[in-house]
């Protein structure tokens, strides 16, 4: 009988983890390791931030320790050149570190002129903003949005309410 209730507790608890599918550690090492490979910047000193918006959403790297002058170049120039390929349709840096299966990714890969990828300078970072009058397109950005908070779960934290230019972004 404890043996039964044994195995039913470890099925349970099994299931339960199982239930949570954005932190697999094997997962979150495994893009770690391709993501030092294509990003230049060390994902320790820096934190991802994806803020969907109605209209695509805005992806930050920001520099951990503002007068951490090296690592802000770093993204600033790895993010300058990101959206220069996404603009021409090139995802082939996310593929490297997530797979091609990536949810979102394809879509944003064929839509060529149909969303725009504006590169901003951050006091201590850098930002791309993903931009799409289309639905589907805005859906697939915050799906890759999704799939990025989901993979970088260590690096990574989902953007709130916050004031941008001025402009208040949702």
């Amino acid at each position: 009988m404890k043996k039964l209730l044994l195995i039913a507790a470890l099925v349970l608890t099994v299931s339960t983890v199982q239930a949570i599918p954005p932190f697999d550690p094997s997962r979150l090492d495994e893009v770690q390791e391709r993501g030092s490979h294509v990003m230049p910047f060390a994902l320790e000193k820096t934190l991802h931030i994806f803020n969907k918006t109605d209209t695509g959403g805005i992806q930050q790297v920001i520099a951990k320790d503002a007068a951490d002058s090296q690592q802000i170049g770093l993204v600033r120039s790895h993010l300058s050149q990101l959206a220069t390929h996404f603009a021409a349709g090139d995802f082939s840096g996310p593929q490297r570190i997530h797979g091609d299966d990536m949810p979102g990714l394809n879509a944003l890969a064929s839509a060529a002129g149909k969303v725009s990828f504006a590169y901003r300078e951050l006091p201590n970072g850098a930002e791309i903003e993903y931009r799409s009058e289309d639905k589907q397109l805005i859906g697939a950005v915050h799906s890759y949005f999704d799939a990025q908070l989901s993979d970088h779960a260590r690096h990574a934290v989902p953007g709130g309410q916050q004031m941008h230019h001025g402009k208040h972004h949702p």
